[in-house]
């Protein structure tokens, strides 16, 4: 559909292209039966896509701890949260849609490799303090991305962001509460609560993308205002705002390099390996396989009831018109 779409737009008109950046300049919302640039269109699937699919598989790392988790309330407010990304995942897919590009068409390119979810989900969740660490570190990085998404100049990504971003505040919460109870407790609660910021805190760092200067598709997404900050602007907010949190804990952020810088107002921190993320992001990463095996088995497993819906959609179309 998406290809056939774009095959038959028509080349963009200089002049089209300039009311459209005016508008864009003005605070406009686009919308999709507006003209927009192909540019902007892809860019935009390819973003919003690689948020829905990161909100399903990030259900993975999270889903084999539900029936682990240490009491029934825990396992409730789990499942309360896995729930909640399955629904961010649906609301994302819809806001694709409407730019041409089916749900089926995007899943298709996840598992063919045309495109991807967030790095981060490709790391194991080994004990159950990583359930903390993804809600407060992971879910706080995700926050400050999607926050000023509400802003973004296509109306049916900034819509669907605001219900994600009020949902996103619970993960963020739940997750440190289970840190705060693991780093108050017994001493080998703590270790394993400082085990698990040490393993997440620069995969975290990475859900921010790469430098600025590496960065092949900030300036252009910043003009369109689909990015509304800049990759090291959001990742230095979050360092200034984690860390106080980190020492508020009692545990120690991994980083030697890390330290106030009162001249700047901000934390001088350590960049994250981003060999190591750009290996990730080519499947290599310590659950990259599992996590695409996963959401092959479930998609072939689905197909029934995928086919079963078309064709009950089709048999109605065919009663109404004879009707």
């Amino acid at each position: 559909m998406y290809a056939q779409m774009v095959k038959s737009e028509p080349h963009d008109q200089s002049a089209e292209a300039e009311a459209f950046q005016a508008r864009i300049d003005a605070g406009e919302k686009i919308e999709p039966q507006d003209w927009m640039p192909d540019g902007y269109r892809k860019t935009l699937i390819r973003q919003i896509g690689q948020h829905a699919h990161s909100e399903i598989v990030g259900q993975l790392p999270e889903g084999n701890w539900i029936t682990r988790a240490p009491t029934l309330e825990r396992k409730a407010i789990l499942l309360a949260k896995v729930q909640d990304e399955a629904g961010h995942g649906l609301y994302l897919y819809c806001a694709a849609e409407t730019l041409g590009v089916s749900r089926d068409e995007m899943t298709e390119m996840l598992l063919d490799g045309r495109m991807k979810y967030s790095s981060i989900f490709s790391y194991p969740t080994l004990t159950w303090a990583d359930m903390g660490a993804v809600g407060w570190l992971v879910d706080g990085a995700a926050i400050m991305n999607q926050v000023p998404l509400q802003r973004t100049s296509y109306g049916p990504y900034a819509r669907a962001m605001v219900r994600v971003c009020k949902e996103e505040s619970f993960h963020q919460r739940q997750g440190f509460d289970i840190m705060m109870k693991m780093a108050k407790g017994t001493q080998a609660q703590k270790k394993m609560a400082q085990d698990a910021l040490n393993r997440f805190w620069y995969p975290s760092l990475m859900m921010f993308g790469p430098s600025d200067a590496e960065s092949v598709h900030s300036a252009q997404s910043m003009a369109w205002k689909i990015k509304m900050n800049s990759n090291d602007e959001l990742r230095q907010k979050f360092v200034d705002q984690t860390v106080p949190q980190a020492e508020y804990l009692g545990l120690t952020v991994p980083d030697p390099d890390l330290k106030w810088n009162e001249d700047r107002g901000h934390y001088d921190f350590s960049e994250p390996d981003w060999s190591e993320f750009f290996d990730v992001l080519k499947g290599n990463g310590p659950c990259s396989v599992d996590r695409i095996e996963t959401r092959k088995k479930a998609w072939d497993d689905g197909a029934w009831f995928r086919d079963a819906m078309v064709a009950h959609a089709e048999k109605h179309k065919t009663k109404v018109a004879a009707e």
